[in-house]
């Protein structure tokens, strides 16, 4: 049986994006036409397994508050303009299919990446509602998020007081692992959690966080005991070849712990590993509860997530 863990702050609540038909009201008349002549029907992600993403709000009676991540790919298409605007529509279904209809939830503005100009004209055009807690990226993608092109995104949830959010999947054209294309979807799924380590290293030595300590970023679903190993290592070749980044002037280690924020579930350790997972971390403060669209499964990695669930309660 589940422990009682008090009411509860979800912060990955992932909603499946709707057909594109169903985003057309949202589109002004000229994208309405084109997504019609273009053939594209869908900005689900080819990764999703069917079923998995919820299409109504429905919230367990112990969350206090939930944050609702659209799952779409908006990444995968080729024009700026066009992805833009689906991102425009995805966010304006959000605000009406989700946002309006019960108090508690919270959103997270799904941006087009190929253009950061117009994800941070997105940015400035929702952040008036507050209801819109933080900014959606892919943890893949043409370029690493650390890198000097994403700032003024950055710069944008900093002066909004949002978060900077990364998501599972996303593919704009790269090979999606380090040594090349995959040949199957189980092959894409277990390797999200390099991008992950990449996208931290990113963000720590180009002085993405260093520049911007206001700015808090969050991995939505990228597992948890990857991360102090990663530490250790950063750490250690940064004490080696610190001249190279002058700008990170304290170990990684410590902008990491200040700055990043990890989602649970999944807690992906064995329970008598958790203890020490916690210790390594430095402090369970790190990690975020995302019970999703339901009760917590008895499954051995969710039962320690339980564990660390009290750190949102009110």
């Amino acid at each position: 049986m589940a422990e009682d863990v008090g009411r509860l702050i979800d912060c990955d609540v992932r909603a499946a994006a709707p057909p594109v038909a169903a985003l057309r009201d949202h589109l002004d008349d000229h994208w309405a036409d084109a997504v019609k002549e273009r053939g594209v029907r869908s900005v689900e992600p080819s990764s999703q397994r069917p079923g998995t993403g919820l299409r109504q709000p429905a919230l367990p009676p112990d969350v206090e508050l939930a944050i609702v991540n659209p799952v779409s790919a908006v990444e995968a298409l080729h024009s700026e303009d066009l992805a833009a605007a689906i991102a425009r529509a995805v966010n304006e279904w959000l605000r009406e299919r989700w946002l309006d209809r019960d108090p508690r939830l919270r959103g997270a503005i799904t941006v087009a990446p190929q253009s950061p100009q117009l994800a941070v004209e997105e940015i400035e055009r929702l952040a008036g509602d507050r209801r819109y807690v933080q900014v959606l990226m892919p943890v893949r993608g043409q370029h690493p998020l650390g890198r000097r092109l994403h700032w003024p995104i950055h710069d944008a949830c900093v002066r909004h007081g949002l978060a900077l959010a990364v998501r599972p999947g996303g593919n704009a054209g790269a090979a999606i692992t380090p040594v090349g294309w995959p040949s199957h979807l189980v092959e894409d799924l277990a390797s999200q959690g390099q991008a992950y380590q990449s996208q931290v290293v990113s963000l720590v030595l180009e002085g993405a966080l260093g520049r911007l300590p206001e700015l808090r970023v969050v991995l939505l679903g990228s597992g948890v005991t990857w991360l102090p190993s990663l530490l250790w290592r950063l750490d250690k070749n940064w004490k080696g070849v610190r001249r190279e980044v002058p700008w990170v002037d304290r170990p990684p280690s410590e902008i990491v712990r200040s700055q990043v924020r990890l989602t649970v579930r999944p807690f992906d350790a064995p329970p008598e590993a958790f203890p020490e997972v916690l210790a390594h971390l430095g402090s369970d403060a790190a990690l975020l509860y995302a019970g999703g669209d339901g009760p917590v499964p008895e499954v051995d990695y969710d039962r320690n997530a339980r564990l660390t669930y009290h750190r949102l309660r009110h």
